[in-house]
């Protein structure tokens, strides 16, 4: 029998989270996404109204009957909804391509891509070691290269059939000194043409020249992701080895900069709990991005197949345990900094269907 932690005021919601998180649950969830980019290999559902990405596990001691979360038989109290299939998943654009292959949903009401479908540090000695993106295209699941007027055809049918509130764009890195952020302006400004009420998150790594953080600004994007995953320099190099050879201080930089452009709130990044980085640190790490004005998005490692932590490494979730403390304590910072996902324009935070933090109020 599973142990459950109760609290006095009764099931305790957070907890439940963090293990159907990490744990993953038995259910039909015919919104799912499957490899990628990274962290999360998940079905897609509300968590008590919340949007939240979670394993399928067939081997789960929780499944969901009748909307309510259950353990070993037992009814927690808590409502699981599977979000339904997108109508706009049935189009396939004017050259034949499916729309499922352009942008995929993400939660409920957000609508999420990777603009280039590969990446220069793909080679596995520079791959992050969570990472699968171009796996995605060998299937067969997308293509290469999303076009802006793909892209905002796709858009508009999201928002006009299935209520899409939200876009997020991300992008393999690119040899050029914009690694990759040129086309994302390019896509952002034709998805606001046709779609001008659609809030837009931009992810990329820091670019060289940091004007380039204004242009994607000026092209529709409202918020921002400059994902880092952790900032010790030892687990970079180990999990993040393509990455690592931009200076913590280049983010820093960038960071900085987004705020300045983007404004308070509206940056956030990964800190990817479960890479052999010390909790302590990486709470201390959230608390600097949050000093800065930056949502630390955290959420936990999670094997997805493809991978080298997978495939070559074995690696494996963190433990319940220090999931729930590390949320527990970078959510207290937030809270008291009067930081909430929610109020981020677009993107991961304002989603929260891969983090526990949304659960907390963060």
């Amino acid at each position: 029998m599973t142990v459950v932690t109760i609290t006095n005021n009764g099931t305790d919601r957070v907890g439940h989270r963090v293990a159907v998180s990490l744990l993953g649950v038995r259910v039909a969830a015919p919104v799912h996404r499957e490899g990628g980019a990274g962290p999360s290999d998940d079905g897609h559902v509300l968590f008590e109204g919340l949007q939240a990405a979670l394993p399928v596990n067939a081997t789960s001691p929780y499944t969901v009957s009748g909307g309510k979360l259950m353990l070993d038989g037992a009814d927690l109290g808590l409502s699981v909804d599977p979000v339904a299939r997108p109508r706009f998943y049935d189009l396939v654009t004017a050259d034949g391509v499916r729309y499922e292959e352009v942008a995929r949903l993400h939660g409920a009401k957000v609508l999420a891509t990777t603009v280039v479908q590969t990446c220069m540090r793909y080679d596995e000695a520079e791959r992050c070691r969570f990472c699968s993106i171009e796996e995605s295209l060998r299937a067969g699941n997308t293509i290469a290269v999303k076009t802006p007027a793909m892209l905002a055809e796709v858009a508009e049918a999201a928002v006009r059939l299935d209520g899409v509130e939200q876009m997020v764009m991300t992008t393999g890195t690119s040899k050029g000194r914009d690694r990759g952020a040129t086309h994302l302006a390019r896509c952002v400004r034709a998805i606001k043409e046709r779609v001008p009420e659609l809030g837009i998150q931009v992810q990329c790594e820091p670019p060289a020249d940091l004007r380039t953080i204004t242009d994607l600004y000026e092209a529709g994007a409202r918020s921002i992701g400059i994902h880092v995953e952790s900032m010790d320099d030892d687990v970079r190099r180990r999990w993040t080895p393509g990455k690592a050879r931009v200076p913590l201080d280049e983010y820093r930089a960038a960071w900085r900069e987004a705020v300045r452009v983007f404004g308070w709130n509206q940056v956030s990044t990964y800190l990817i709990v479960g890479m052999g980085e010390d909790p302590d640190e990486l709470v201390a790490s959230a608390g600097e991005l949050v000093e800065m004005g930056v949502y630390p998005f955290v959420v936990p490692f999670r094997p997805i197949r493809g991978t080298l932590a997978v495939d070559v490494d074995g690696a494996t979730t963190p433990s319940r345990d220090v999931m729930h403390d590390v949320t527990r304590r970078v959510s207290a910072l937030l809270l008291a900094a009067g930081m909430h996902g929610a109020d981020q324009a677009a993107g991961c935070a304002a989603c929260g269907a891969c983090s526990v933090l949304s659960t907390t109020g963060a």
